[in-house]
């Protein structure tokens, strides 16, 4: 069974226990029992006197892109600052009265998903105001095998909130280890430590762990939907659908006018072993579609050693283009960070002006993407740095 770093913070019981602490948490942040991170170190007499929380809220269920405000935690009575409303990083007067900085937040294992880059946010002020920043690292879902890491790389032109600095977009790292990579290319020199993981080693997903799965985020229910996700979540830029309000979300891809059975078919030809489709129709709740009956593919993972995400999900949308070029058309994604919601597959995958390839004759698409996701460079770069 995996222990959490906040695990073995718990068992190690330091002196620093009596300083005041604000911790970077939210509700899917839980020990090896499923206990609340933030219960168990309150109970344990760490004195921590604010909290801080990522996109989706303290209670892991605000919508996607939506702010949040600040409020008092009804499990602890602590006050809770939001780091994904007025302000994207803890401020002078939000540390004022802290001692040093926890982080305990699980991740996916994604670029595009943003816990990861409101870590980058509290590093950097954890330098700037002088505050220590101890990371409670988590095994990455999804593996740490570097291997299986896909790109692209994200081109400095098109950071945003959802990719700042370059990575690919499945970086198969631990939020401990970004941390460390982070605070050194990047030049912060944070007070930074990391409590590591015991029982982990790069190899493992998640069902592995002997751990229950913890929903991180509204749409991601389930295993299945973080390891589809690097993919997937593609769709976003999309008039298709991923199946968000529906219990298939990041598992599915459908629209009132495809047909199911002819994309399962010509997908099923292309893809090797590891992944096959099958033909669903489902009514999403809210956003695209909402209320109306869409037909389209669920995703079955055979061989989770071995898929490609990302590569999947891009020739996902260039079948459906190829198919449905009436009715397929790119769109636009508003969230909080990027209210006119332009150009998000840019940001998504790291690369500006990126729909033009999708016009590319599929070998050539292909070809092109292929060279993309090879990462070999990130995993010299980041091996430094491993921690497992």
């Amino acid at each position: 069974m995996i222990s959490f770093g906040v695990d073995i913070l718990l068992k190690a019981n330091p002196d620093w226990r009596d300083n005041s602490i604000g911790l970077v948490t939210n509700h899917a942040a839980t020990t090896g029992k499923l206990v609340p991170s933030r219960k168990a170190l309150v109970e344990n007499g760490f004195r921590i006197t604010r909290l801080f929380s990522p996109e989706h809220g303290l209670s892991v269920t605000g919508a996607d892109g939506l702010a949040m405000h600040d409020g008092t935690d009804p499990l602890t009575g602590l006050p809770v600052t939001s780091l994904y409303g007025d302000k994207l990083a803890p401020d002078e007067k939000d540390l004022a009265d802290i001692d040093m900085l926890l982080f305990d937040i699980p991740d996916i294992g994604s670029r595009f998903y943003t816990y990861l880059w409101t870590m980058t946010y509290v590093l950097e002020s954890a330098a700037r105001y002088k505050k220590p920043l101890i990371i409670l690292d988590r095994p990455n879902p999804v593996s740490g095998n570097l291997a299986l890491a896909e790109g692209p790389l994200l081109r400095e032109e098109s950071a945003s909130f959802i990719g700042r600095w370059p990575l690919p977009v499945r970086h198969s790292c631990t939020l401990g280890e970004l941390a460390q990579y982070f605070n050194t290319t990047r030049g912060i020199n944070a007070d930074l430590q990391v409590y590591k993981c015991e029982g982990w080693d790069r190899g493992m997903f998640q069902p592995d762990w002997g751990v229950p799965f913890v929903a991180t985020s509204p749409a991601i229910r389930n295993f299945e939907s973080m390891l589809l996700y690097p993919g997937l979540c593609l769709l976003e830029a999309t008039n298709i659908s991923e199946g968000r309000s529906t219990p298939y979300a990041f598992t599915v891809a459908g629209a009132p006018w495809i047909n199911s059975n002819e994309l399962s078919g010509i997908l099923n030809s292309m893809f090797s072993e590891e992944v096959e489709t099958q033909a669903i129709t489902f009514t999403p709740s809210e956003g695209k579609y909402a209320g109306q009956l869409c037909h389209g593919i669920v995703y079955k993972v055979n061989e989770i050693f071995d898929f490609q995400s990302v590569m999947n999900g891009l020739l996902l949308i260039k079948v459906i283009r190829s198919l449905y070029p009436a009715h397929f058309a790119w769109g636009t994604y508003p969230t909080h960070v990027n209210p006119s919601g332009i150009n998000h597959l840019d940001k998504l995958l790291g690369i500006n002006e990126i729909e033009a390839l999708f016009e590319l004759p599929l070998n050539s698409f292909m070809a092109t993407f292929t060279r993309e996701i090879r990462v070999k460079d990130w995993q010299e770069d980041v091996a430094p740095f491993l921690l497992y």
